[in-house]
């Protein structure tokens, strides 16, 4: 029987009741792999969430962006009050990597900020899913990126328990072992205080603390304290401690580590050396050294990451650990958006390799530092039991992978896919600016999409100034300013919005009657029938929802999404004449318009304890910071000087000073160029 509990006021409706069956009894039959193809508003969620309580599997969600998975999250979260469901993404506020510029002869040393909130989560993700059943962790492609080894992590599990024999002496050990911070004050996580026979901890995972009171022979008693206060909330009978960080390698591990370490410092020095390379064999040498004295003394250096291979004692080129090896054998992989996540894996690896192998080849790093990697494909699919594609539009890898396909192509709304036109290029701009007034006046909007930013910002200035209420939205835009555009949008502030990619996955703009594409006939990533199914979904959730194609001929990826389209509206149709349905544009408040957007953002509030723009001004910091010192090492000092001051004036003002005073790099650019 499922651990899951899914608790809905909905009931599946449509062809949900049939997609969720025919995945069910597909992975029980033993299928590996399904995709579940689900156009936009269908309720692919509900769905996944349905598969995840029949079938009671552990499950890792993978999303290709933060903002996705934040939202999955949350929905999740709802759905699943009573069981795990966790959250694990990259734990930086910024990070700079290790790299080197042969050409300018600039090394860039890393640097990071880490958020002590996100890292908390990642633990909390790793530790439920070693200790519960009824785990759902929602990911980013953070998931494939090496952690340590899952047996060292659980083979330092402490247990202690109310009324058990444990020396004090010997469980401070313990916390030590587990890379916990003895501290006299303040109670910080992953820090343990120590009052005579009475110790407090956090845990690296928890957001609430513990205290153990020690008697003369055993445990008297485990309280968990409330985090401000740190007054009683109740006792528990037993504490299970999981280690403070995922890099924890037990003492032995590392003396073994050390020998293996400067053996291949040793052979790459003198093959550095027989190549006529003796300045990059020096600098091996001296940053090799100087890590193995730190590791020697605390057991840790900087970029102690680069020698994981060594430390987990894995053989040279050997498949990484991550996330994916703390599930139990039985689990489910759901891939959400898998058009977009499935590149996105399988790019990660190539990008990590070129940057370390400069990095290798002018003795910044050992060769082993390759081996701290993210996962390969061929490494993720070979971890892979069970896993679930989702998307509108699956890729070639996907639908290439699976015999079938659960569709899912009825809106509980009875609304159908939008009619598709195309029409000649000649005379476009006149054809488009009747269509986006004949709209305006019904009070509905329109989307423009162009191939180039320079064409929106053109087009936008130009349609306003024959008065036409008009906005653009590209790229340089950050997250918060398309927040605000869109909710203009909605808000009748503009008619018409134009942009590059107005693909956002789930993006609610009920509004939309139409979709316009400018040079639709222009074969390439922009104009394939995936990108062109995904921008006519956005006039998907409107009664007189329209798409208009302008181009002189009909390509193939046209041709393949007009037929994908028709196809739809057919089973649409039928679909609503056999249940007498009448199709209703669908109504939503302005704010659940960008309902994603803005749950995402106050998740992310309550998790980092700052906002989208207090996050942005950290971010932009960061930014002048390493431009300041690149300058400095390009001997640029009036740059540097420049920048220099920048910092200083942000860093001197007030908290909100600096979030008025600080642009996020989307503004620093728009500002060389002319606004429409």
């Amino acid at each position: 029987m499922s651990e899951f509990k899914l608790i809905s006021a909905m009931t599946p409706k449509g062809d949900q009741p049939r997609a969720i069956r025919q995945l069910v009894e597909g992975f029980r039959a033993g299928q590996k792999e399904q995709v579940l193809k689900g156009v936009t508003g269908s309720g692919k969620t509900f769905t996944m969430a349905h598969v995840i309580a029949q079938l009671g599997l552990p499950t890792l969600l993978i999303s290709h962006n933060k903002t996705l998975a934040a939202q999955l999250y949350s929905e999740l979260k709802e759905f699943f009050p009573e069981n795990a469901v966790e959250y694990f993404v990259s734990y930086y506020d910024y990070y700079q990597p290790e790299a080197y510029i042969p050409h300018t002869d600039t090394y860039i040393e890393k640097d990071a900020s880490i958020n002590e909130d996100l890292d908390r989560l990642r633990l909390s993700a790793t530790s439920s899913v070693l200790s519960r059943k009824d785990c759902i962790i929602v990911s980013s492609v953070s998931c494939i990126y090496g952690l340590g080894a899952p047996e060292d992590w659980q083979g330092l599990l402490v247990t202690i328990a109310k009324g058990v024999p444990e020396e004090r002496d010997k469980f401070l050990s313990s916390l030590i072992s587990l890379q916990y911070e003895r501290v006299d004050t303040e109670l910080r996580r992953g820090t343990f205080r120590v009052r005579g026979g009475r110790i407090d901890l956090l845990p690296s995972y928890g957001q609430n603390p513990y205290r153990i009171d020690f008697g003369p022979q055993e445990i008297e008693r485990i309280t968990l304290l409330d985090p401000v206060k740190l007054t009683a909330i109740r006792e528990i009978e037993k504490l299970a401690i999981y280690p403070a960080k995922h890099f924890v390698t037990p003492g032995e591990r590392i003396e073994a580590a050390i020998v293996s370490i400067e053996q291949e410092m040793k052979e790459h020095v003198k093959k550095l050396t027989t190549e006529g390379k003796d300045l990059e064999a020096k600098r091996l040498e001296s940053r090799t050294q100087y890590d193995l004295e730190m590791l020697r003394e605390v057991g840790y250096c900087s970029g102690v990451e680069n020698y994981s291979r060594h430390l987990s004692g894995r053989a040279a080129g050997s498949t990484p650990y991550t996330l994916i090896d703390y599930f139990p054998k039985d689990f489910l992989i759901i891939i959400d958006e898998s058009h977009q996540s499935v590149p996105q894996i399988r790019g990660m690896f190539n990008g990590d390799a070129s940057r370390k192998k400069v990095l290798v080849d002018h003795g910044f790093r050992l060769p082993s530092a390759l081996d701290n990697r993210p996962l390969r494909l061929p490494e993720f699919e070979a971890k892979v039991k069970q896993c679930l594609y989702v998307s509108a539009t699956p890729g070639p890898y996907e639908m290439g992978r699976v015999k079938e396909v659960a569709e899912q192509l009825i809106r509980p709304t009875g609304l159908m896919d939008p009619e598709i036109e195309v029409r000649r290029t000649e005379g476009q701009i006149d054809d488009l600016i009747a269509e986006v007034r004949a709209r305006a006046q019904k009070g509905e909007r329109t989307i423009v999409t162009t191939l180039t930013k320079k064409m929106a910002e053109d087009l936008s200035r130009y349609l306003k100034e024959i008065g036409i209420h008009v906005n653009y939205i590209h790229s340089e835009f950050d997250a918060f300013e398309r927040v605000e555009i869109l909710r203009d949008f909605r808000l009748k502030k503009y008619d018409c919005l134009i942009g590059v990619n107005l693909l956002r996955e789930g993006l609610d703009l009920p509004e939309v009657s139409l979709v316009v594409v400018l040079d639709a006939d222009k074969e390439g990533f922009l104009r394939s029938d995936v990108s062109l199914i995904q921008i006519a979904g956005r006039a998907a959730r409107h009664l007189n929802g329209k798409v208009i194609m302008y181009g002189d001929k009909v390509t193939d990826s046209m041709k393949r999404a007009i037929d994908e389209t028709l196809r739809r509206r057919k089973i649409q149709g039928d679909y609503n004449v056999a249940n007498k349905i009448t199709p209703v544009s669908i109504q939503k408040e302005i704010k659940d318009g960008i309902e994603q957007w803005k749950k995402a953002e106050e998740f992310v509030h309550d998790v980092v304890h700052e906002s989208g723009k207090e996050y942005e001004a950290k971010n932009y910091l960061a930014f002048l910071k390493t431009r300041m010192e690149a300058s400095a090492r390009a001997l640029e000092f009036d740059k540097a000087a420049r920048y220099r001051d920048e910092i200083r004036r942000l860093e001197g003002d007030t908290s909100s000073s600096v979030l008025k005073g600080a642009p996020t790099l989307a503004k620093s650019k728009k500002r060389k160029g002319a606004k429409g």
